[in-house]
């Protein structure tokens, strides 16, 4: 089989591919790259050299397409409601329950000497697990 029309299979597939199954760009910049090297593969035989340089090209491509592609925060988005209201005492050191956003969760006080009262009202400060780290609302 002729090496150009190998790399035109190629690149296509891998271009079609992207369409199909969205990887990020991945798979079509190797596709634009397998037909990159379709065209240098008229004037270097060497399939070695050319396999080489599909790698290369392929590579450069997806680390610039990077640069160009949104970052994804891993960080969580904090909420608009950061107050909740304790359903039971949390005693310094240990885990109540507080009611935030709707459901009941456990939590437990940032300050472990603070006891806070049932029905008081607390910020929430962050979380452990499935654990809600609060602070009470001094009025």
């Amino acid at each position: 089989m002729n090496p150009v029309l190998l790399w035109i299979i190629a690149g296509s597939v891998l271009c079609f591919t992207e369409a199909v199954f969205p990887v990020a760009f991945v798979a079509l910049m190797m596709g634009i790259s397998a037909i990159a090297v379709a065209l240098i593969a008229l004037v270097i035989p060497s399939f070695g050299l050319q396999v080489t340089l599909w790698l290369l090209f392929s590579t450069l491509l997806i680390i610039v397409s990077r640069r160009f592609m949104p970052v994804r925060s891993t960080k969580l988005k904090q909420n608009d409601a950061i107050a909740g209201e304790t359903l039971t005492a949390i005693e310094p050191g240990q885990t109540g329950r507080v009611l935030y956003e709707g459901n009941s969760w456990r939590a437990e006080c940032e300050d472990q000497e603070i006891t806070i009262a049932p029905s008081q009202k607390v910020y929430v400060v962050g979380r452990k697990g499935n654990t809600l780290i609060v602070y009470p609302i001094l009025d």
